[in-house]
């Protein structure tokens, strides 16, 4: 009897737990698939066959290719983003330890759509812009001019159009006009057309309607709202060709260049200019000109320009605005005007700032050094004078490039020569005056009759580089250092010098404290690699021990990177390739990648891990690298010839030269040895270890007996009772 009671007990407690783990079953599920609504699987599946987007393990590690086949339970994520958040939190497996913090909660209810949906695949998306056409007032029966509206697929799959056609309200009252977009035709991803319409008023009065574009993206239709109102007389339209204009920075005093608005009349009357004017603080430092005026009207269809020019008065920042009034329908306009201002400032700077020719054994050869003189400021230099004072030893050489004035930006040379003839230190400097702050470079150097190293560099004057990608590498530009003294020569110093010296790389054999013999040379290579576009400069900058200071210009300029959309589809992008038995013939597969672009693609590389190789046929892909064309396709096979028996997963990352992105193909499949036999699918199997939880799909085989037992209890018990009571009844 005890032992009864026990067991009712237990089986009522259990049935109580069932409820209660029934009712979290369903709240969490309902709260999966409100988690899931706004989710994006197909996000999700990318996720889950690539890991994180930083990087790191891919589910497929421990959960295999496909979450259906729900190795190690995976399924209870199914549109639970909550289940999978716990886990991580909670490190089942010791999943914490591989994703915490690596998926957002976004990226997390996206792997849970892709679970609960794991047969997703790619779709398009529709888009239009503008999602409304106003059109300006137009006669009756007359024609507007078209406006056109655009339709994106932003999806992964070709977008199919079905049917363009105008719906509800004043339908009659528009005109499809044309554009790119038709019935019957399809844009693949990422690409886009147009459609036109314009407007024919039936009627004086407000008019509105529809384009009505049917697809089999989401929804199945895109509207694009088109509204205009009727005139019972013709009325002008004032079209301006820009809002706003930007005069960038001016120097005080100086007039800048000219900039034009163009007004058109987009209506179907003359279109006549009540007043062109400016306003606001600034005003007073433009110009006005261009062929609009009050006194000349603007036929239908046509245009007319205003031209602005700005003379600021003072440094700092300048604005106004440019007010036009008319007779036009749609209003008035407002073109607003910005810019700054700067004081002439000159500025000139040298390179080397200070020249050292070291010791020169008396009665040698004269030696010559080159000083670069830059213009730095914002206005052109003016040279009054260039001239050396001091030793007589020191002078100017023949040969300079800098004249009577220099450009914004621009650098020259001046060669200095030094001809030691008595023995001991000699200095003097070089004295530049101009508009800007006079300029002096010391000049030093020694006569000794010891013999002395004499450094010379191949290159005089700035080396120019060709214009350079940003994050690319120009040619490399060799200059050579020669010893042709009669002693040697340590280099004590060799660096690249100057603000912006992390834009140009230093290579080649010289380098500090190697040794130069009498007649032997090294070489200085140098790049250049702009980090960003613009010009930029540097310099190299030599010194040896015997006091000799040899410095080299480097200048290029930085072309910014052109944007350039690259799309690789991929079809399929993962493949379980089943089992296979070691030493038999490989499993191949073949994907299709597309490029669905108006321009090809460079493919560079396509990176195997695993038993997963590619086989090149008469149908397949080329060889990488290879060229895939615009809007063509080819077939990536790939062939899956195991070695190790168990579970093989393995992938292939494809590279671009023309982006920094890469796509991925998942592989998964198993091998058995020839003589080893195959065990089951719902056979139990024990896959811990390497961060995986140790049940597969969290099944108890003995669940269902344990069910079926406390059905048979709970009927007999009834039976129980209700034999009880008809006993207590008859009595």
């Amino acid at each position: 009897m005890n032992l009864h009671f026990r067991f009712t007990r237990s089986l009522r407690q259990l049935s109580l737990q069932g409820v209660v783990l029934g009712a979290v079953l369903i709240a969490d599920l309902i709260a999966g698939m409100s988690a899931a609504h706004a989710a994006d699987a197909l996000n999700g599946k990318s996720l889950y066959l690539n890991g994180p987007t930083g990087g790191g393990t891919s589910c497929t590690a421990c959960h295999g290719a496909t979450p259906a086949n729900n190795v190690n339970g995976i399924l209870r994520g199914a549109n639970n983003p909550t289940e999978i958040s716990n886990a991580f939190a909670q490190n089942k497996g010791g999943m914490g330890n591989l994703y915490r913090n690596k998926f957002t909660a976004d990226e997390i209810a996206d792997l849970a759509a892709f679970i609960g949906n794991p047969s997703v695949v790619a779709g398009p998306i529709a888009t239009v812009s503008p999602a409304s056409l106003v059109f300006t007032g137009t006669t009756v029966g007359q024609t507007s001019t078209a406006l056109s509206a655009t339709l994106s697929n932003t999806g992964s799959a070709a977008l199919n159009i079905t049917s363009i056609a105008l719906t509800g309200g004043s339908a009659s009252d528009f005109i499809l006009a044309g554009g790119s977009c038709a019935g019957g035709t399809s844009l693949a991803p990422s690409a886009s057309c147009t459609v036109l319409s314009t407007f024919k008023p039936t009627a004086q009065g407000s008019r509105t309607t529809s384009i009505s574009i049917n697809h089999n993206a989401t929804g199945g239709v895109s509207l694009v709202t088109l509204s205009g109102t009727g005139n019972a007389a013709a009325q002008a339209g004032l079209t301006v060709s820009a809002s706003s204009l930007n005069f960038g920075t001016l120097l005080v005093n100086a007039a800048s260049a000219l900039q034009t608005v163009t007004i058109s009349n987009s209506g179907q009357a003359t279109l006549n200019f009540s007043s062109i004017a400016l306003s606001g603080a600034n005003a007073g430092i433009f110009v006005l000109g261009g062929t609009c005026s009050t006194q000349t009207a603007v036929a239908a269809g046509g245009q007319c320009t205003i031209t602005l020019q700005a003379t600021p008065a003072i440094a700092g920042a300048f604005a106004a605005a440019l007010n036009i009034a008319s007779n036009a329908s749609n209003g008035n306009a407002v073109v607003s005007l910005a810019g700054s201002a700067a004081a002439a400032s000159p500025a000139i700077t040298a390179t080397p700032s200070v020249l050292a020719f070291g010791a020169q054994t008396v009665a040698a050869s004269p030696l010559t050094q080159q000083i670069s003189l830059s213009n730095t400021g914002n206005v052109a230099l003016t040279f009054t004078s260039i001239k050396i004072s001091g030793a007589s030893a020191i002078a100017l050489g023949a040969g300079s490039t800098c004249g009577s004035s220099l450009a914004v930006g621009a650098s020259c040379n001046v060669p200095v020569v030094f001809t030691p003839a008595v023995e001991g230190d000699v200095s003097a400097s070089l004295a530049v005056t101009s508009n800007a702050a006079p300029l002096q470079v010391a000049i030093t150097g020694t006569a000794t009759k010891q013999a002395v190293a004499k450094p010379v560099l191949s290159d005089i004057g700035t080396v120019q580089f060709s214009d350079t990608q940003v994050g690319t590498i120009s040619d490399k530009h060799t200059t050579t250092l020669s010893n042709t003294g009669t002693a040697a020569l340590k280099i004590t110093s060799l660096v690249l010098n100057g603000s912006q010296l992390n834009d140009f790389i230093l290579a080649g054999t010289c380098s500090t404290n190697a040794t130069l013999s009498p007649a032997a040379s090294c070489t200085i290579d140098t790049s250049f690699k702009p980090g960003s576009a613009g010009s930029k400069t540097a310099n190299v900058l030599v010194v040896t021990d015997g006091g000799a200071q040899l410095s080299v210009g480097l200048t290029g300029i930085g072309v910014a990177i052109p944007v350039k959309n690259v799309t690789l589809n991929i079809n399929p992008q993962s493949f379980d390739f089943g089992s296979a038995t070691i030493g038999s013939a490989s499993l191949v597969k073949r994907f299709t990648l597309t490029n669905p672009g108006s321009a090809a693609i460079a493919l560079t590389n396509a990176a195997f891990s695993g038993a997963y190789a590619a086989v090149v046929d008469s149908s397949s892909c080329p060889r990488f690298p290879f060229s895939l064309q615009a809007n063509t396709s080819c077939e990536l096979v790939v062939s899956y010839t195991p070695t190790n028996a168990g579970t093989n997963n393995g992938s292939v990352v494809i590279s671009s030269s023309d982006t920094s992105t890469t796509w991925n193909i998942a592989f998964s499949g198993t091998a058995v040895n020839a003589t080893t036999p195959t065990v089951t699918a719902n056979a139990p199997r024990n896959e811990g270890g390497g961060g995986c939880s140790v049940a597969r799909d969290g099944n108890d085989p003995m669940l269902p007996v344990l069910v079926m037992l406390a059905v048979v209890v709970i009927i007999w018990r009834r039976k129980q009772v209700k034999q009880a009571r008809q006993a207590r009844v008859q009595d």
